[in-house]
C-alpha cells in the first residue's frame, strides 16, 4: 500500500522528521538546506515506491522549492519519518518533468 502523501506533509510541516547521516551528508555536499526539503515535500508528488525496501519501506518525492529548485527525496513511511537522500536529479538520467528515470 502507497504511503500516505498527507501523513507525509504533515511531518515535514511540523518538523517532526529526521534526516540519516547519509542524507545530512549529501544534503551538505549538494547545498541543499532543511527549508528546501521542506517546501519540496508541501507540494510534492510520489514518483516511485519501495514498499520492500531492505532498510523498510520508503518513497521517493519529487518537489520544487520555493525558488524553483528540483529535488528528489527519499523518504521512509510515516509514523517514524526519515530522509534517506536528497537530491537534484539530472536531465540526463530522467525525462523532462524528472517524474521518469530514462532507460539505459
Amino acid at each position: 500500500m502507497p504511503p500516505d502523501l498527507a501523513a507525509l506533509r504533515q511531518r515535514f510541516a511540523e518538523r517532526t522528521y529526521l534526516l540519516t547521516a547519509h542524507a545530512s551528508d549529501r544534503a551538505a555536499q549538494r547545498g541543499i538546506v532543511s527549508r528546501e526539503i521542506e517546501e519540496a515535500i508541501a507540494e510534492g508528488e510520489i514518483i516511485e515506491d519501495y514498499p520492500e525496501d531492505k532498510y523498510g519501506p520508503s518513497c521517493s518525492i519529487l518537489g520544487y522549492t520555493r525558488a524553483g529548485r528540483v529535488l528528489h527525496i527519499q523518504v521512509s513511511y510515516p509514523p517514524a519519518v526519515k530522509v534517506i537522500t536528497v537530491y537534484e536529479p539530472s536531465p540526463d538520467q530522467w525525462d523532462e518533468h524528472f517524474r521518469v528515470r530514462k532507460q539505459r
